[in-house]
Formats: C-alpha cells, structure tokens, sequence
C-alpha cells in the first residue's frame, strides 16, 4: 500500500490543464460582475423610486449600490490572482481544477450576495422612505449579504494558493 501512495498523490501535468485555469478566471469575474450588475439594478430602482418622493435621502441611500459594487471587485482579485498563477509549464490537472473552483467559488458566491443585495436594497430603500428607522436595520441585513460574497472571497483566496507538482515523467 505504501507503493501506491506516491503515484495516487501526484497528478499528470498537461498542456489542456491551464483550460481549467482560465476557466476559474472567467467564473470569478462573470459570476461575480452577474451580481454585482443586478444588485445594483435593482437597488438602482429601488433609489430612483425613493429620489421622486425624498430626493434628500438618495445619498444616504447609495449604500445597496456601493455594496453590490465591491463583489465585482472580489471577482476581479480573485481572476487576477488566479491569471497569475497559470503558467504553460508544470501546470497539474489539480492546479487546474483548484483554481476552478476558486474561479467558482468566489463568482457563485458573488452573484448570490448581489441577488441578495438587489431585492433588500431595493425593498429597503422604499421602506427607509416611508419610516427613516428602518436604516440601521436595512444597513445590518445588507452587512449579512455582503459577508456572503466575502465569504467566497476567502474561500477563494486559499483554494487559489493550493498547487500540485506534476508527475514526473
């Protein structure tokens, strides 16, 4: 049993590995733009409607878009980090496939976050115009929303760092 440890621990480099790279590279910033895009649509609507009756409390208000925002700026760390990290040599099928799933983890992560984002900030913000309590409240479930796409984030950010050699030929 000890004989096969070593072989079933090394992973076969190849030159079609950096697909999967490039793969996670593209999730990062597709998913994570996707959730971004819509939580600021939606809260984007959510604000205009709001500017019509109270435009003094769009500024105060602005906070749903910033948020969805900055999980398009997750997944940008993410692909750059991950780009940097696919090379065309001694590139393992386990490299690969871990920066794919960082690619993912963070994207999904993010468009789940902007979901979430855009039908709270959009909601929010209407109720914050009717009842300004209601503001500290809106920023807490925002904060929990936002702590979704981190969450990715980290993840991401170790996923990303763990590499394989190749087998040696």
């Amino acid at each position: 049993h000890t004989i096969m440890l070593p072989v079933l621990l090394a992973f076969e480099c190849s030159k079609t590995a950096s697909f999967f790279g490039f793969g996670g590279v593209a999730a990062a910033m597709i998913f994570a733009n996707l959730g971004a895009a819509y939580g600021t649509a939606k809260s984007g609507v959510g604000i205009a409607s709001l500017g019509t009756l109270k435009p003094e409390l769009v500024m105060k208000n602005i906070i749903p878009v910033v948020m969805a925002g900055v999980l398009g700026i997750y997944g940008l760390i993410v692909a750059v980090i991950i780009s940097q990290n696919v090379v065309n040599k001694d590139y393992s099928y386990y490299n690969g496939y871990a920066h794919l799933t960082a690619g993912l983890c963070c994207g999904l992560s993010g468009l789940a976050a902007g979901l979430a984002i855009g039908i709270v900030g959009d909601t929010g913000v209407r109720c914050v115009g009717q009842n300004p309590e209601l503001f500290v409240g809106l920023i807490l479930i925002l904060i929990f929303a936002e702590a979704l796409g981190l969450y990715g984030l980290i993840v991401a950010l170790i996923l990303s760092q763990s590499s394989s050699e190749c087998q040696s030929n």
